[in-house]
């Protein structure tokens, strides 16, 4: 395949695929509905101008109808006035008319065969085109039904568009949050520290701060030394309370023999 013949066939399938995105269903099918319509109007203005030719026909045959019945009068006429030769021009021209006639006839036989045909042409057309439209509502319906399903179950599970930049953007609304509060933890910490000075805070702060220290320190060697000595008079009254052993007996002098 040569290069233009490739360029060609990808530029064919790009400009169909943005058609394909592009187009829209609903769109098509009312087109075609349309499309429809004006060619059922077309084949009716048909049938309308076959009636008018067939209508314009009859009416030249019932004039030369009534001329050749005139032409025939006037040829009795004439041979009761002995008059042959008149006579026979008025045949003449009657059997003129009468061909005319004929070929009328025929004419309106075609025009008439014609009309039926179209007419029942129009009402298949007209029953189709009805159908169709029958048909295009209900696709329409259907896949109005299916974009809106579509796009709420985008909207829930977070697909769309607008979906997910809401979702960035709490995302990043809470990260920024934490990196704030995690900030102020840090800064609260470094001033209770000292690690900084609190500049909205009175001179007297580091020594309150100092005291407060100490008497912290203070607090806990009182406590410590209370529980030394609730631990020291439990072992004292546990050692006053057990019960003196008593003396062992001596034991039993063994009976000289001599004695009974």
């Amino acid at each position: 395949m040569s290069i233009m013949k490739r360029m060609s066939a990808i530029f064919r399938a790009k400009a169909n695929s943005a058609l394909d995105k592009a187009e829209d269903p609903r769109q098509t099918l009312d087109y075609s509905y349309q499309k429809q319509l004006e060619l059922l109007q077309k084949v009716r203005r048909g049938v309308a101008d076959v009636a008018t030719s067939r209508k314009r026909v009859e009416l030249q045959i019932n004039q030369l109808n009534q001329q050749s019945d005139k032409l025939q009068d006037q040829a009795k006429q004439a041979l009761g006035a002995n008059r042959e030769d008149l006579a026979r021009e008025a045949l003449t021209r009657r059997s003129g008319l009468q061909q005319q006639i004929t070929d009328l006839q025929n004419q309106h036989s075609q025009l008439q065969a014609e009309e039926e045909k179209l007419t029942l042409a129009s009402k298949r057309l007209q029953a189709k085109v009805e159908s169709f439209r029958t048909r295009k509502e209900t696709i329409k319906a259907t896949y109005t039904a299916a974009e809106a399903q579509t796009s709420i179950n985008e909207a829930f599970s977070g697909i769309s568009e607008e979906m997910g930049d809401v979702g960035m953007a709490v995302q990043r609304a809470e990260d920024k949050t934490a990196q704030m509060q995690a900030r102020a933890g840090a800064v609260d910490e470094l001033i209770a520290s000292g690690a900084l000075d609190d500049v909205t805070a009175s001179p007297g702060d580091d020594i309150a701060r100092e005291l407060d220290a100490l008497g912290a320190s203070g607090d806990v060697d009182t406590e410590l030394a209370a529980m030394k000595a609730q631990i020291e008079g439990g072992e004292k009254k546990s050692i006053e309370g057990t019960p003196a052993e008593p003396a062992a007996e001596p034991a039993e002098q063994p009976k000289a023999e001599g004695q009974a």
